[in-house]
């Protein structure tokens, strides 16, 4: 199985690199894994729900470009299914399992996903009611995944 995570902007915080970098190691023992980085829009300095909308858009285009062929893609948006981690690695391997060749998770930027983004999806995940900063999202995605091959290869981790 592959497992893409396309997210908008860079990370800049070094802390946030190294916890990246260690949950691609650890998930690499079940999954080859990528993340794709695509260029955030940056916030007008005077705010409108137009151009935020314009921005998402735009962010979003270059999300769609990099989705892979035959992968089962699955957008990270607030008002997504809520799981438990067991829920999450049983999701985890039915994805798997509809023959797709991939999954791609899906991170927007500060601003959320394009309508056309969240249309593409053929699922949509929230972690919780509460906002998180899109950088730390990336950790937080990449933790459950690692637990979620854990529990379902019976490996002690999760608790």
């Amino acid at each position: 199985m592959n497992i893409n995570i396309i997210c908008t902007g860079k990370i800049k915080e070094t802390y946030l690199r190294d916890a990246i970098e260690e949950y691609k190691k650890r998930i690499s023992r079940f999954s080859d894994i990528k993340i794709t980085e695509v260029q955030d829009e940056k916030d007008p300095k005077i705010p409108s729900p137009s151009l935020t909308e314009k921005a998402k858009e735009k962010e979003g285009k270059r999300i769609i470009e990099k989705i892979p062929e035959r992968s089962f893609v699955t957008a990270l948006c607030i008002n997504g299914t809520k799981y438990d981690s067991l829920s999450f690695a049983e999701e985890i391997s039915q994805m798997s399992m509809k023959g797709m060749g991939s999954i791609t998770f899906i991170i927007g930027g500060s601003n959320g996903l394009s309508d056309e983004v969240i249309k593409r999806a053929d699922s949509k995940i929230s972690f919780s009611d509460m906002t998180f900063p899109h950088q730390l999202m990336r950790v937080i995605l990449l933790e459950q995944i690692y637990r979620a091959f854990k529990i379902l290869n019976n490996e002690p981790y999760h608790k």
